[in-house]
């Protein structure tokens, strides 16, 4: 393998083992601050019992995915030192902002609130939690404004061979990053209520605490049914974005080959290994995929034929993350659903099969938001900033094979040694049940 390519995988490894961490923190930061708050307002030591136990479970993922953060960025001038040269200007900016807003405005209050059970008011305190919860979410904001600049550059200028930024409000109101972002962010909240559920669900299937867990259950239920169907909105329209802005993409996802107007969405197909049309294509809907697309049943979409194979994202692996990450999305919805039902019904121990599902269930949104971005980064190949840098383009020079192979296999040990620490500890304190 050359540098291109392995600076490609070391990337792509160090990336997706830190959003193994992240997307946790985005919803559970919210619910701990919302089950303290019920504690503030209703005296009720229950939801002190759920804040400790939930806020716990939190700041382990929170630790852990501090330590895989901070090591990503180092790659820029590592591997992709042309890339850095080339963008610096403008993806510096909001990477300092997160950094030096954000993740200290989170760092500090999380420091606050660790430390300041019984040293501060209960409402002051709740409101540490609270800072922390949106500072997590906003540290997420700034990082994919920056992507969503590299996915649809605006506000800027070619000048001496580097894209250099003219409008900085360009790029904080670029629709691209804000669809990234809430996409994402809802993503991490699934996550988040279905790990409440699935954790809840262990602990009565055992009949530990039982209303502890009945209602962390159903609190984490509510919770994942409305950000799963928000998600549901949010990727529709990026479905809409990317026809719009990346119809390579777009014909990646949905692997359609031939331009046509009034375009049907086909039920069934498959793309071929050699990148070069399907092997079937069954159950058409007529006019389908150009109303999904530009919501006009008239309208033109184009296909992968009228684009050169090198300007062409390899087709298979986007086309099938991006309909497992669908499928897995409404699968979401139903699962949360029926947990919203059963519970308010108080049917839940009725079911122990369902439980044992919801259990099992605590991975599947982690592997649908890997897949989202496998289609958002490997869908806009072969562009690192597309439609002006190519990936090749912005990979290092001065670094060899031997140097990169180094430096991905200690990656990879570092992360998959703090992977096994986060899921046994997290493991081990989630079994331990709540304080009484």
């Amino acid at each position: 393998m050359d540098v291109l390519a392995l600076s490609r995988l070391q990337f792509a490894v160090t990336a997706m083992f830190h959003f193994l961490f992240v997307p946790l923190t985005l919803g559970l930061g919210w619910l701990t601050a919302w089950f303290e708050t019920r504690y503030v307002r209703t005296g009720d030591a229950q939801y002190l019992s759920m804040t400790r136990f939930w806020g716990k479970l939190f700041l382990i993922n929170f630790a852990l995915g501090v330590v895989t953060g901070l090591t990503m960025e180092f790659q820029f001038g590592m591997n992709w030192a042309e890339y850095s040269k080339y963008v610096g200007d403008i993806f510096g900016a909001p990477l300092a902002i997160e950094a030096t807003v954000a993740f200290f405005l989170e760092s500090t209050f999380i420091g606050v609130w660790v430390f300041g059970w019984d040293r501060m008011s209960k409402r002051a305190h709740a409101g540490a939690m609270w800072i922390v919860a949106f500072a997590t979410n906003m540290s997420a904001l700034w990082i994919l404004l920056a992507n969503g600049w590299m996915q649809r550059p605006v506000g800027y200028v070619l000048r001496n061979g580097r894209a250099e930024m003219v409008d900085f409000m360009a790029l904080l109101t670029n629709p691209y990053g804000w669809l990234e972002f809430f996409h994402t962010v809802f993503a991490g909240w699934v996550i988040a209520g279905f790990f409440v559920m699935g954790v809840s669900a262990w602990h009565l299937l055992r009949k530990n605490q039982e209303e502890l867990f009945k209602k962390s259950f159903g609190t984490g239920a509510v919770f994942a049914l409305a950000s799963a169907l928000l998600l549901a909105v949010v990727g529709d329209l990026s479905g809409v974005n990317a026809a719009r802005n990346q119809p390579a993409k777009f014909a990646a996802m949905e692997s359609v080959w031939e331009t046509q107007r009034a375009a049907p969405y086909t039920l069934l197909s498959l793309p071929r290994l050699n990148g070069e049309g399907n092997y079937f294509e069954a159950l058409k809907v007529p006019y389908a995929l150009s109303l999904m697309a530009f919501r006009d049943p008239q309208a033109e979409v184009k296909g992968l034929n009228d684009f050169l194979p090198a300007d062409r994202p390899p087709v298979l692996p986007v086309f099938l993350s991006f309909k497992a990450m669908v499928a897995l999305g409404g699968l979401f919805i139903l699962l949360s659903a029926a947990g919203v039902w059963l519970w308010r019904k108080d049917l839940l121990q009725r079911y122990p099969l369902f439980l044992k599902l919801m259990v099992l269930a605590i991975p599947l949104p982690y592997i649908a938001i890997q897949l989202g971005w496998i289609v958002t980064e490997i869908g806009r190949q072969p562009w690192v900033v597309y439609g002006l840098m190519r990936t090749a383009e912005g990979v290092s020079k001065s670094v060899t094979p031997a140097q990169v192979w180094l430096s991905l296999g200690g990656f990879t040990l570092f992360y998959t040694a703090l992977g096994v620490v986060d899921v046994w500890l997290l493991a081990k304190y989630a079994r331990k049940g709540m304080e009484a």
